[in-house]
Parts: structure tokens; sequence; C-alpha cells
């Protein structure tokens, strides 16, 4: 059972997803208005669910505004399936993205996927690579700075870092982050990677090595 907020112009996308989502126990927060979330508490969820099109403030300018305040998965509904759009919405902090329409099981399969990813229990915290992973905060620093990963790059460092000198492919490491296989993973494995590298070689590091054809380890 997680704390899950709805955001979409759509009362009727809403109460859908509600029902979909309560199947599984979950308690559900419905906001069909975009700018009143610039006004919420954010502590109180485990997870978002954000629409992309919407009227006045659309979805990625809203998670823009708010990422920073939010701790938790957000998660794009979208109806939008070009890789610029997908680029962009992972880039300002988005952790993944459903394509409308959308299955049951599908919407259900990916929440619950980023809930227990978000959740699970870890006990110690490990230097790898010049970069010290704590892995029960799910944080990363480098020489006392923390890094300013999302969730899910946070998590794919942590994966890659910790199976060190090991290829994985795109897929394999999407079901091994995320905990389940969803459509369109080698762009979000991809963009998310491509993020990944440019918050790191700020701090001059740059451990992710493509093997071509392959995939990616970490040196």
């Amino acid at each position: 059972m997680a704390n899950i907020l709805v955001v979409d112009d759509e009362n009727a996308m809403l109460q859908l997803i509600k029902r979909i989502l309560e199947k599984d126990a979950h308690i559900v927060t419905l906001q069909a208005d975009a700018k009143a979330v610039l006004d919420m508490d954010f502590r109180r969820y485990d997870l978002i669910l954000l629409d992309v099109m919407m009227p006045d403030v659309n979805g990625f300018e809203l998670c823009n505004q708010i990422s920073s305040r939010v701790d938790c998965p957000i998660i794009f509904l979208t109806a939008k399936t070009q890789e610029s759009d997908i680029v962009r919405g992972l880039g300002i902090g988005g952790d993944d993205y459903i394509t409308k329409p959308f299955g049951t099981n599908e919407l259900l399969a990916r929440v619950n996927a980023h809930l227990r990813r978000d959740t699970r229990e870890k006990k110690y915290a490990v230097s790898i690579s010049g970069i010290l992973f704590h892995i029960n905060a799910k944080e990363a620093e480098v020489n006392g700075n923390k890094l300013p990963l999302t969730k899910s790059e946070y998590e794919i460092c942590e994966y890659l870092a910790l199976h060190r000198g090991q290829v994985f492919s795109r897929e394999q490491i999407y079901e091994a982050v995320f905990g389940f296989d969803g459509e369109s993973d080698d762009s979000v494995i991809a963009t998310h990677i491509k993020n990944i590298r440019s918050k790191l070689a700020a701090v001059k590091l740059s451990p992710i090595e493509t093997v071509w054809g392959v995939g990616y380890k970490w040196e």
C-alpha cells in the first residue's frame, strides 16, 4: 500500500487510474488542477503520476518546478512517443513514462515496480571509482558533495557499479533496475545513461563505458 498522487486534467482518466490503483490497496489522491500542485506538500507521497498534456501547466513544466521538492518517483502519462519528448521528460527529473492508452496490468506493474525499487532495504555504503554510494539513502557523493542524480539515475549507477566490469544490455539494465519489462526500454536507459554521464563529467568522472553492439559497463 502506498500514497500516490495522480495529476491529470481529465476527470475520466483520474477516476480510471484511481480504480486501477485501488485494486492493489493504494491510497490515491487526485488532482485535476496542475497549478494547485505547485503549492502541495509532497512529503506524504510515495509516487506521482503526472500527465504531460495539460492546458495551464504541462507535465514537463510542472515536473521541472517541483522536482527539487519531490523525494519519490515521478512517472509521466503521455500520448507523446517521440524520443525527443522522452528525453526531455527524463532529463528534467522524471523516472519513467507510460504511453496512453495503457492497460491495467501495465500501469500496476510499472507503479509497483517503482515502489519496490524505492523502498527496498539496503544497509551499507560502498565506495567505487571515487563515488561513495549510500545504499540505504539511495544517494551518491564525490568528495563529500552529493551528486544531483534522480532516483532512476542513482539506481542505474548503483547496479552497474556493484557489478563492475560486467557488460549489460539496455534490456538487462532496465529489468534489473525497474523490476519488469516495459515498452521503449532502450530509449529510457540510453537517456538516463546520457544524463548520468553529463553529471559525472561535471566532477571529472567517466566510469560508464559503452560496449558497442552490446550495452554498458562500469569500468
